[in-house]
């Protein structure tokens, strides 16, 4: 009974790393586009102050 537990452990493993690793790459993709939008917004809200326009709303504009 030994061998069917280390067997069913050896198959499920390639299983478990895949989907740790793919949890890993999403994360880190998704990390890095909110970083990148947060320092986009940054810099526009910078570039927005020295023209001396008014800040960015944060609400989408309307096409109605």
């Amino acid at each position: 009974m030994d061998d069917f537990w280390l067997a069913a452990a050896w198959a499920i493993l390639p299983t478990l790393v895949v989907s740790l690793l793919f949890f890993w790459v999403i994360r880190s993709m998704i990390r890095a586009d909110r970083n990148e939008r947060r320092a986009y917004a940054r810099l526009e809200a910078k570039e927005r102050a020295r023209r001396g326009l008014p800040p960015a709303s944060d609400a989408p504009a309307s096409g109605n």
